[in-house]
């Protein structure tokens, strides 16, 4: 199985790497892949040394799936030349998730869709992600209706000029470049992507339309407030659900308890509960503070975090790379 990692050298790229190697995909050749300044140098992956190819050679070399991660531009350029040499790129970037030809997939939720055919496939929103692992079992027993969710990111989302940043303002250095349009130590910025006309960021807008799209259901209501903060372990998220169906706390304990790749933490007595610094490294979907929304009926309060470098994007786009092989799919 030869696999091309598109962006090896970046924050996901590495992750990437380091995904593939824990959960011991079965790389027989690993092709790593970016731009022209980084061509030539080397990477270690499993104790072996690569050399950083580049995008023709590296579709030259036909590996069987491309993991992309190197933006939205680069993906609308070369994702296409890969998949025309019958290479299936999986793609990070949000260049094709609402390409209505793409299929916009989260394992856990719609990998049955997979086809050969499907040869560019999007890998959703790094807040999305993580909120639609949770929400969907709950839609399939309780059919939500409206969703409130308001984010709290990790600069890492941003990519590593952001970490730099943060820890360069942490340390009252002037050195680094900013990539924020304000501090963001000690700081929380209600703007994360750009604005649009609607006075949404594309960010919220994200969540919005790819919840519908990878939950298979347009009937869902959306609205999102995204927020950076100063953190690198992951993304948190205070979601608000409100169903079409009445429910007890019980079902959705039993529920979420059962979901793959869920893991409950919800002890308030003993003051556990999800938090970036725990979820860090890790690939499941922590839940907890699930609590009734007592102003209104059929309604739940939950506290979702996740590693956004992890979930959020490597292993979602590695479990994707896993079900393709598991079912002869490339």
């Amino acid at each position: 199985m030869k696999i091309a990692v598109v962006g090896a050298t970046g924050l996901v790229g590495g992750e990437i790497l380091k995904v593939l190697a824990e959960r011991n995909f079965p790389v027989t050749e690993l092709i790593p892949v970016a731009s022209e300044r980084s061509v030539g140098k080397k990477i270690t992956f499993k104790g072996t040394e690569y050399t950083i190819v580049s995008f023709e050679d590296a579709i030259a070399a036909k590996p069987a799936i491309a993991i992309f991660s190197a933006g939205g531009s680069t993906s609308l350029a070369l994702a296409p030349k890969f998949a025309e040499a019958g290479i299936t790129v999986i793609d990070n970037s949000s260049a094709w998730r609402m390409d209505p030809t793409k299929k916009l997939v989260v394992p856990e939720i719609n990998a049955h869709t997979l086809t050969k055919e499907d040869k560019i496939i999007a890998n959703p929103n790094c807040s999305t992600i993580q909120m639609v692992v949770v929400l969907n079992p709950l839609h399939q027993k309780f059919r939500i209706k409206r969703v409130v969710v308001s984010t709290y990111q990790s600069v890492t989302g941003t990519g590593k000029a952001a970490v730099d940043q943060l820890f360069a303002e942490r340390e009252g250095r002037t050195d680094t470049p900013k990539v924020y349009p304000h501090p963001i130590d000690l700081n929380v910025l209600p703007h994360i992507d750009v604005f649009l006309d609607n006075g949404y960021t594309k960010e919220e807008m994200k969540m919005t339309n790819e919840t519908k799209k990878i939950m298979m259901d347009d009937s869902i209501a959306v609205t999102a407030t995204t927020v950076r903060i100063p953190t690198i372990g992951g993304h948190s998220e205070a979601v608000n659900v409100e169903f079409e169906n009445e429910y007890e706390l019980s079902e959705i304990y039993d529920i979420l308890s059962k979901a793959d790749n869920v893991v409950v933490q919800d002890d308030p007595a003993n003051k556990v509960y999800p938090m970036p610094l725990t979820a860090h490294g890790k690939d499941e979907t922590f839940v907890g503070r699930i609590r009734r929304d007592e102003s209104q009926p059929k309604t739940l309060n939950m506290w979702i975090v996740a590693d956004n470098l992890r979930k959020g994007a490597a292993t979602n786009a590695v479990q994707i790379a896993e079900y393709l092989m598991q079912h002869d799919l490339v």
